[in-house]
């Protein structure tokens, strides 16, 4: 089917995945972290501190997701869709009104699970599950709405912070969030429920099962894994995080940093978008050991680069990786794992990767309150991630003889 042909006739669906990806923004690291120079000036907190608050938030969302990630397996899109972003529009307004610095791990938990983790999960769950055999396709279109947030949101709202207090921009985006949530449900009126989805088109895993999660813990392969998906998680946020930092450290001003991020989201889009078509040729086991590989380098490139330009280059060999993990996991647990609990089992992956963005901010930000620059960090996490690919990449060589033979 030709993607014009794709994208018309399955708009509705796509338009509702695109949707709830782009709300998730207000929840994603990359957007909090414009407001961190504040946040930290308002409440009088060092870059440890801060980051400690927000990994403590992160942490306890990342637990939570394990239970209601599951939800996904039992409810419509239409239901769960709304839910979580009235929750988001909530937590919006919770930090704008944080009296003190105490309340700051309730709001990121709120934004976090509702934003950075639900939203994205219910998104990235219906298009796996209602579509099969252009599942790389959806996903990587879907996922085209974080991608927008990335590119527009950290630009525009670091311009109104010369123009209107942190305090008053948490309110305007509580409203936005508001405001958009009656898109959804026109989007959604055709869609299945999930165990009605799971009766019709069921596509089973390895050894031609369908896993449970419980089956995927005490399989081999997860923990192969597990390092992979706590890396580009882990720090990816912690480069976002420290954006204030790298900033001062590199001598570059914090709107010169902001301005390089349409240059990462780009390339982002264009690693989701050629992850998507890849997926659906030559499927997932040969994609999940080499996804990794340009953020690693990317990441020692960055930590050298002493000119604007460099950092561009360093960002979209990040922003190729970052697009292609968008896609390609979850495409992974389909089609190792099967789909009828990938709800379940996603939900565990990401409350693995959460937990991770709630590493990275604490432990580099604890190495540069020590005076390790986060620059210094950046070529061992190079290193990390080439390490995580090479798990992977023994994982899945051992796992795809398992495959059902038409995977």
């Amino acid at each position: 089917m030709r993607l014009t042909d794709f994208l018309r006739r399955n708009a509705p669906f796509l338009s509702a995945g695109m949707l709830l990806t782009f709300l998730s923004s207000f929840g994603q690291t990359f957007f909090i972290s414009v407001f961190a120079g504040e946040i930290r000036a308002e409440f009088g907190l060092s870059h440890g501190a801060w980051g400690a608050l927000y990994s403590a938030g992160t942490t306890a969302s990342a637990v939570v997701m394990i239970w209601a990630g599951a939800l996904t397996d039992r409810y419509r899109v239409r239901v769960l869709g709304p839910a979580v972003l009235l929750m988001l529009s909530a937590a919006c307004l919770l930090m704008a009104l944080a009296p003190a610095a105490w309340v700051l791990p309730i709001a990121i938990f709120a934004l976090r699970f509702a934003g950075q983790g639900m939203s994205t999960h219910i998104a990235m769950v219906a298009m796996a599950r209602w579509f099969i055999a252009a599942r790389g396709r959806a996903l990587s279109i879907a996922t085209l709405g974080v991608s927008a947030g990335e590119a527009l949101l950290p630009l525009l709202f670091v311009a109104l912070l010369t123009l209107a207090d942190w305090r008053v921009l948490w309110v305007a985006s509580a409203l936005a969030v508001l405001l958009l949530i009656p898109l959804l449900l026109p989007l959604l009126r055709l869609e299945r429920t999930p165990q009605s989805i799971a009766r019709d088109a069921q596509v089973s895993g390895m050894e031609d099962r369908h896993w449970t999660r419980r089956d995927m813990l005490h399989h081999w392969l997860f923990w192969l894994i597990v390092p992979a998906l706590i890396a580009p998680s882990a720090f990816s946020t912690a480069f976002f995080f420290h954006q204030v930092h790298l900033a001062e450290v590199k001598g570059w001003t914090h709107l010169t940093m902001v301005a390089l991020f349409p240059v990462f989201t780009s390339a982002g889009i264009a690693g989701l978008l050629i992850s998507g078509w890849l997926i659906d040729r030559l499927g997932t086991a040969r994609l999940m050991p080499v996804a990794q590989i340009p953020m690693a380098i990317g990441f020692m490139v960055f930590a050298g680069a002493d000119t604007i330009w460099l950092a561009a280059g360093a960002m979209m060999l990040m922003g190729v990786s970052q697009g292609a993990n968008s896609t390609i996991p979850t495409a992974f647990w389909a089609e190792f794992y099967g789909t009828r609990h990938l709800g379940a089992i996603r939900a565990l992956a990401v409350a693995v990767m959460v937990f991770g963005t709630a590493i990275g901010p604490v432990l580099t930000g604890a190495l540069i309150d020590a005076g390790i620059a986060f620059p210094g960090q950046m070529v061992g996490i190079g290193v990390y991630f080439l390490a995580a690919a090479a798990l992977v990449a023994v994982g899945v060589a051992r796992a795809r003889p398992l495959l059902p033979a038409t995977a």
